[in-house]
């Protein structure tokens, strides 16, 4: 039987089912598709306990879940609505004090909320490779239903802090005293939870608050010592101090009142631009993977074999991702000691891997039993997909796809790895348009997890599709986008890198943007970024575009000397930055301000003294107007696309959720009050490069911001 429904709720199906069996209610949630404790949910199961308490015939409970997982937490859409009641510590509550045996059978994984629940059984039951964890720092929030003081009761302090700051999934296995009984199967977890009934009422209930915790000299030290510990590693984020906060509340208070101290961290928590940032992007990543004009019934193509063009770093790199995952590729280069590079290359990265423990011997070589070398492109003839990595150059990039277009099959998806160039003008180089597309990975290509897919004027539904799909299956987050210079990434990049630039010339240090940049939330400067990337790369990029860029005789010039001179970054030992002895550590150069001093004065630009919130406007508000542009011109789908793309590709800190999501805390109104203020003040070169976008002008003047685009 199922629980009865007393919310007037009798539009939606059930979604907790109560039926009482041998002495024992047995509950099971049945929310697809992850069990979120919704309102729903949380009424249901409340109103199967209080009817499980009442019937005579019920000595025990047993709650479990009815699909693969026990529950993946709240509902976080719920946030943003007044309909919370009851609220999850309430039926929490109510749990713990049930005057009969309430066993929780984890079937599955238990995340947040979830693991809450189990929490707040009198026991725990689950099998050893199941994973459970408190994610809600990844949220800008903490546990709020009573995890940050039931955990510690059931866990040595060390670990309960490790599960809930970090917020990492962790193995039943790990945490054994959590549980009474640990299994080797799923299968084998509610008939153990059966077989447990006698023992369960013989013992009677168990709340976890009974257990007494205290504070001593030896866990106030060690809470000290964590706690500067968060505050390095977490700079920028807000939640990770109060999830510490909250568990030491458990040893400072009773069971209440460490209640009560969590309850008011969290709503800390929530209040923050941090909470609104992460939820924001949490829904933003998903909402990343959905093509809103894409039919979804739409079969995709098989990929199961792959051809990667270059063995270069990036090719190799692209290679590993499908070796990874089971999938053979073939690689080729027109000359066999490139191959033959590149191929040993792959295999010194992957024993790397296994020297740190992250590979066994066998996995190294099973994957390399999945890599080949070829110098043919006749050997590519039945491969289902071909990725070109060579030269950023439109005229080899043709004589690839070309060459690609005679030996390929019927059906096979033909995908550059361009980062800049135009794909509809590629695709041209083939008689079959309609199987091209741009897959743009990150360097490095086996680490970064983005994946721009770029869309072609004639791409086929299904290639878009099957990219879409192909990106999960290699573990990498795919954001679809349109054709124009750069894409969205690398066209926004642009702007950040021309400002930093220019900022240099009129007078501010590399080392001062960088660390403006830095302090900020990104993980290094422009400065260093550029180094680390190979300053050559943007210089070949200038060479490309000058019709773009020529009425600017300042755009980028102390960059493009030092690459002249030979300075192209790390790996020559000398970029904006020196670089001793092979160390990767940038060492500031003052010859590099003589040079920006030398060019300003041949520009007739004055140098004076630039403040922090100068660069930091400088160099983050003209990046979020050519986001606008790109919104304006269709390029992203949604402003939440580009918050995923530079969170992903470019380090954007997650606490502030994305340059569009920042725009949006900051304020529209003020960002197009400081681009217009440095469009007069710049003269003309902030007459052109500091005109608003005409959607950021929209936006202001009907009060909307970038959250109403997604």
């Amino acid at each position: 039987m199922q629980a009865n429904n007393h919310n007037d709720q009798s539009d939606k199906s059930p979604v907790v089912q109560l039926t009482f069996k041998d002495r024992c209610a047995l509950i099971q949630l049945c929310n697809k598709p992850v069990n979120a404790l919704s309102q729903q949910v949380r009424s249901e199961l409340l109103d199967a306990i209080k009817r499980a308490t009442e019937n005579a015939d019920c000595h025990a409970i047993i709650i479990t879940s009815d699909l693969a997982l026990f529950s993946a937490g709240a509902d976080i859409s719920e946030f943003s609505t007044g309909n919370l009641s009851p609220m999850l510590p309430e039926v929490l509550n109510t749990i713990e004090n049930c005057p009969k045996p309430v066993i929780a059978a984890v079937n599955g994984s238990a995340f947040g909320g979830g693991l809450e629940l189990a929490l707040a059984c009198h026991y725990r039951i689950s099998f050893a490779k199941n994973k459970v964890g408190l994610p809600e720092v990844h949220l800008g929030i903490l546990p709020g239903a009573g995890g940050t003081q039931r955990l510690p009761r059931l866990l040595d302090t060390q670990s309960a802090l490790d599960m809930i700051v970090s917020g990492a999934p962790t193995p039943v296995s790990a945490i054994n005293s959590v549980f009474d009984k640990t299994l080797d199967s799923a299968q084998e977890v509610v008939k153990a939870a059966f077989d447990f009934i006698d023992e369960a009422i013989s013992k009677g209930p168990r709340p976890t608050r009974a257990v007494s915790l205290s504070m001593n000299e030896e866990k106030a030290a060690l809470f000290s010592q964590y706690a500067e510990g968060v505050e390095q590693k977490a700079k920028g984020f807000f939640a990770p101090l109060k999830c510490v906060e909250a568990v030491k509340a458990a040893y400072e208070n009773n069971f209440e009142g460490g209640l009560k101290r969590e309850a008011e961290l969290f709503m800390a928590c929530m209040e923050t631009p941090q909470a609104r940032a992460q939820q924001h992007f949490f829904f933003a990543e998903r909402a990343a993977s959905h093509l809103a004009d894409i039919d979804k019934a739409l079969e995709t193509r098989d990929v199961k074999s792959v051809a990667i063009i270059g063995a270069g770093t990036m090719g190799g790199g692209i290679a590993m991702n499908f070796a990874n995952v089971g999938i053979p590729v073939k690689l080729l280069e027109l000359k066999p000691e490139a191959l033959d590079k590149g191929l040993g290359i792959i295999r010194k990265n992957y024993e790397n891997s296994a020297k740190k423990g992250k590979l066994t011997a066998e996995q190294v070589e099973q994957r390399m039993s999945l890599l080949s070398g070829t110098t043919s492109y006749d050997d590519l003839a039945d491969v289902d997909l071909v990725i070109e990595a060579v030269f950023e150059k439109m005229s080899v990039k043709k004589e690839v796809f070309s060459a690609l277009d005679k030996v390929c099959k019927p059906g096979a998806i033909l995908a550059s790895n361009t980062s800049t160039l135009d794909i509809n003008e590629i695709a041209q180089a083939t008689s079959r348009p309609e199987d091209v597309i741009g897959l743009h990975f990150f360097s490095p290509a086996n680490v970064m997890e983005l994946l721009e897919i770029v869309r072609a004027e004639k791409t086929a539904d299904d290639v878009i599709k099957t990219a879409m799909q192909l990106a999960k299956t290699i573990r990498k987050v795919g954001v679809l986008v349109g054709v124009c210079f750069g894409f969205v990434g690398n066209r926004m990049i642009e702007v950040y890198g021309r400002e930093a630039n220019r900022l240099m010339l009129e007078g501010a240090s590399p080392e001062q943007v960088d660390r403006v940049i830095t302090e900020f939330g990104l993980p290094m400067g422009p400065f260093t970024m550029g180094d680390m990337a190979g300053l050559d790369i943007g210089y070949f990029v200038r060479q490309s575009r000058q019709s773009f860029i020529q009425h600017d005789p300042s755009y980028c010039v102390v960059a493009d000397e030092l690459v002249e001179a030979g300075r192209v970054g790390l790996k020559a030992g000398k970029g904006v930055y020196l670089y001793e002895n092979g160390s990767r550590k940038p060492i500031p150069d003052p010859q590099v301000m003589e040079i920006a001093k030398r060019k300003a004065q041949e520009l007739g630009i004055e140098q004076r003294e630039i403040s922090d919130q100068e660069i930091l406007e400088r160099c983050i508000y003209p990046l979020i107007n050519e986001g606008a542009e790109i919104l304006k011109e269709g390029i992203a789908q949604r402003a939440s696309d580009i918050d995923v793309i530079y969170v992903y590709g470019y380090g954007f800190p997650v606490f502030r959720g994305g340059p569009m999501k920042y725009a949006d805390e900051v304020g529209l109104e003020h960002i197009l009050a400081r681009m217009t203020h440095y469009q007069n003040k710049l003269g003309d070169y902030g007459q052109h490069w500091f005109e608003a976008s005409s959607l950021l002008r929209e936006l202001v003047e009907t009060n909307k911001d970038f959250s109403s685009l997604n």
